[in-house]
């Protein structure tokens, strides 16, 4: 009976298991980081740290995540819907004077919005984090995301090319 509960449970976890996805489409693009998006979080990026963001390039494909110079070939990704509740819990500290941070502070308006992480090998961006900017985004609509460096906030905007007459 145990061997038989143990192969049950072994072959349910083989079900469970997903495959390895690429970037979703509708994050295909590139996306130039606009502003800074004012949150009540602790974070471990100053104001100088923060605007060196402000005005660079993050790309998105079936074949690469880009970042300025920092690129990760045939990058896989997690896409999830993550509820307001749920990202602030997992993204604030746990007492009223910790880091707070709402989809309302970040201009959300819906109440659960798609999150992609992207996976890549650690990188040094700078001293204080190995994220890459953009590597985990909130999915705003379909020209707008937002993501964080050490909880710092962003605001990115699709670049659209201009149409070839």
């Amino acid at each position: 009976m145990r061997k038989m509960l143990c192969l049950i449970l072994l072959l349910l976890g083989l079900l469970r298991t997903t495959t390895a996805q690429t970037i979703p489409k509708e994050l295909w693009g590139t996306w130039v980081v606009r502003r800074e998006v004012p949150t009540t979080t602790i974070s471990c990026w100053g104001e100088k740290e923060a605007k060196t963001l402000i005005g660079t390039e993050v790309e998105y494909s079936a074949t690469l995540f880009r970042w300025n110079k920092v690129v990760t070939k045939n990058p896989e990704a997690k896409t999830t819907t993550i509820t307001a509740d749920q990202f602030h819990e997992e993204n604030s500290g746990g007492s009223m004077n910790g880091s707070q941070v709402t989809f309302r502070q970040l201009g959300i308006k819906a109440d659960k919005v798609t999150q992609v992480m992207v996976q890549h090998p650690d990188a040094k961006v700078t001293e204080a984090t190995t994220e890459i900017p953009g590597d985990t985004v909130l999915i705003k609509d379909e020209n707008t995301i937002i993501f964080s460096v050490c909880q710092v906030y962003f605001e990115a905007k699709r670049r659209v090319s201009p149409a070839h007459n």
